[in-house]
C-alpha cells in the first residue's frame, strides 16, 4: 500500500491522473490492490451526520413542515433514519418573530438590492408554523438546527422567538443559528467599511447572550459563513478574549463547489476531478483548525455542488450523486460532524437568490421549452423535489443516502484512495468499523471511462465473513436517475475478496463475521 497519505496525495492527483490517461492504450480495467489497516483510529461519523437544508421562508407556509405532509416525511426517512434539518438561508435575515396573529409587523431596516441576494420582502414566522415544525421533525426522526436572522432581527425578538422554538422543539432542537452567510453581509445588510469579523462578532454576542437569558442552556452553531475562511481564523483567534462566552456547540460554514450556472467550468469532469475534492481538504483543514482552538467539532451546514439554485445537467444528474457521496465522506473522515445539503422549494429558493434561477435562463437561452424546463427539479440542486404534491428524491439526495451507510462508524487509518488514483483512475475509498462490529469499505469510481478491479485485503475482517454488496449507480454520470441496489451476499476467503467497480458507480461492502 503506498505510504503517501491522503491529504498530500489529493493535491497532485489531478495531474497524475492526467498522466496515466495520456499514455494509456486501451480502455481495459485498471488494478489496484488495498489493504485495510487493523485499528479504527479515524474520527466516528455521527449518527446524525446525514443533513438537509432548508430556507427560513419555507415557513411562511405553516403545512410544509407539518405532520400532514406525509410525502416530505416519507421522503426524509428514506434518506436517513436519523438526520438533521436545517433551516436557514439568505432569506432567514428578512424573516420577522409572530407569536400571536395580533403581533404587528416590527419597522425594519433600510438595507440595499445586491444582485444574488434576496430582495427585502419581509415575511412573518408564526407559532403555528413553529408547532407543525415540531410535529414534523417528530414524525421523521429527525433534529433541527433553527435559524434565526440576523441582519433586519432586534436581540429582543430574536430572544423571544428562541424561547418558543426551544419550549416547542424540546430535545429535537441541536442548537441555534444566528444569522446567514455574515461574511456576505457587507454589500447588503452592513456597512463595508466597518464589517468585519470581530464587528460581526460584537453584534453576534449582543444576540447569544439576550437568547441565552431567555434560554438557559441555549447552544449556537456559528458563523455559519459563505466561503471567507479567514473569518473562521480570526473568529478562532478572537474566542478566547470573551468573558462569559456563549455556549457555542458547532463552527459551522457552508461550500458549494461553484456557480452559477451560466458558468462553464460547473461541469461534470470539473464536479467529479480530484481537483475539487483536494479543495475541500483544503478548506477542511482551515475548518477542523479554527474548531479545534474553540473547542468545538465542525459542521457543513449549508451547500451543494452549484449555488444560486444549481445547474441542469450537473447538478440534477448521476454525477451529483457521487460528489455528494464523496464530499460527505471526505468530510466525515475529517471529523465534521455533519453535512446539509441545501434544497427545498423552486420559489424559497428563487427569493433567496433574487427572485429568479440561473438555471432556468441559461434553459431558455439553450431553447428548452417551458414544459421541457418544467420537467427538472426546481431549483436544480434540491435533494427532493416535487413536482405537484408529488416528491421525489433527487440523485444528490441518493449519494448522501450512500455516504450515510457508514455513520456510526469508525473510520480506518490510511490512505484508500491513493492506490486507486495512481491506477488511472478517478476513484476513492473509505473504510470503517461499524458499531455491530462488521468492516464497512465505499469505494466511490467518478472516472467516466474505466473500470477497475480492486483486490481488498480486509484482515482478520474478513475471515470467515460473508460480503454484503450495495451499488450507487445509474445508466450514465449525466443520467436524471440514480438507484442503491443490493445484491447477493458473497463469502470472502481467507481475508481477502475482488471486487471490480464500474466506471461511474459506487459500491459499498460489508464484511461481517459468519
Amino acid at each position: 500500500m503506498a505510504t503517501v497519505t491522503r491529504r498530500s496525495f489529493l493535491a497532485g492527483a489531478a495531474a497524475s491522473v492526467a498522466a496515466v490517461r495520456l499514455h494509456a492504450q486501451s480502455s481495459a480495467p485498471a488494478h489496484a490492490s488495498l489493504t485495510l489497516p487493523a485499528q479504527a483510529t479515524g474520527p466516528q461519523m455521527p449518527e446524525d451526520f446525514v443533513g438537509l437544508s432548508y430556507e427560513v421562508q419555507q415557513l411562511r407556509d405553516p403545512t410544509f413542515f407539518s405532520a400532514s405532509n406525509t410525502g416530505l416525511i416519507e421522503q426524509f426517512r428514506a434518506i436517513s433514519a436519523k438526520g438533521v434539518l436545517r433551516l436557514g438561508g439568505n432569506t432567514s435575515e428578512y424573516e420577522w418573530w409572530k407569536p400571536t396573529p395580533e403581533t404587528p409587523e416590527p419597522e425594519h431596516p433600510r438595507t440595499r438590492v445586491v444582485t444574488g441576494e434576496p430582495q427585502p420582502l419581509y415575511y412573518p414566522v408564526t407559532a403555528e408554523a413553529v408547532r407543525n415544525l415540531d410535529a414534523f421533525v417528530r414524525a421523521t426522526g429527525w433534529k433541527c438546527i433553527y435559524g434565526i436572522g440576523l441582519g433586519t432581527n432586534a436581540p429582543e425578538r430574536a430572544a423571544g422567538e428562541a424561547a418558543f422554538a426551544a419550549k416547542v422543539l424540546g430535545p429535537r432542537l441541536l442548537f441555534f443559528q444566528l444569522g446567514n452567510e455574515v461574511d456576505l453581509f457587507a454589500p447588503h445588510l452592513r456597512d463595508p467599511k466597518t464589517w468585519n469579523p470581530q464587528t460581526y462578532l460584537e453584534q453576534w454576542l449582543t444576540f447569544a447572550h439576550a437568547i441565552t437569558a431567555a434560554v438557559p442552556g441555549a447552544k449556537f452553531g456559528m458563523p455559519d459563513i459563505a466561503g471567507r475562511l479567514d473569518w473562521l481564523t480570526e473568529i478562532a483567534e478572537l474566542w478566547p478574549t470573551i468573558q462569559n462566552p456563549p455556549n457555542v456547540a458547532r463552527l459551522t460554514h457552508h461550500y458549494y463547489f461553484g456557480g452559477p450556472a451560466t458558468n462553464p467550468a460547473v461541469n461534470i469532469p470539473n464536479l467529479l476531478g480530484p481537483e475539487a475534492m483536494a479543495r475541500v481538504q483544503g478548506m477542511a483543514d482551515i475548518a477542523t483548525a479554527a474548531a479545534k482552538k474553540m473547542g468545538v467539532r465542525v459542521r457543513m451546514t449549508e451547500g451543494n455542488t452549484c449555488y444560486r439554485g444549481g445547474k441542469p445537467g450537473v447538478s440534477d444528474v448521476f454525477a451529483a450523486a457521487l460528489w455528494a457521496a464523496d464530499y460527505s465522506l471526505l468530510l466525515a473522515g475529517n471529523g465534521y460532524t455533519g453535512v446539509n445539503l441545501h434544497g427545498g422549494s423552486g420559489p424559497s429558493v428563487a427569493n433567496s437568490v433574487g427572485g429568479s434561477l440561473p438555471g432556468d435562463a441559461l434553459l431558455r437561452d439553450q431553447g428548452a421549452t417551458p414544459k421541457q424546463i418544467a420537467t427538472h427539479p426546481h431549483p436544480f440542486y434540491t435533494p427532493i423535489a416535487s413536482f405537484g404534491t408529488q416528491y421525489r428524491m433527487e440523485p444528490v439526495a441518493y449519494g448522501l443516502k450512500f455516504a450515510g451507510l457508514m455513520t456510526g462508524g469508525t473510520f480506518v487509518a490510511g490512505d484508500l484512495t491513493g492506490p486507486l488514483q495512481m491506477a488511472g483512475v478517478d476513484a476513492t475509498a473509505y473504510a470503517a468499523k461499524m458499531p455491530g462490529g462488521e468492516t464497512r469499505v465505499i469505494v466511490l469510481n467518478k472516472d467516466a471511462d474505466r473500470d477497475i478491479d480492486i483486490d481488498l485485503d480486509v484482515g482478520a475482517a474478513g475471515r470467515h465473513a460473508s460480503v454484503e454488496i450495495a451499488s450507487l449507480r445509474a445508466p450514465a454520470l449525466d443520467s436524471r436517475s440514480a438507484a442503491i441496489i443490493p445484491s447477493a451476499s458473497e463469502r470472502a476467503r481467507r481475508g481477502r475478496y475482488s471486487v471490480t467497480v464500474d466506471h461511474a458507480s459506487g459500491v459499498c461492502l460489508t464484511f461481517r463475521q459468519a
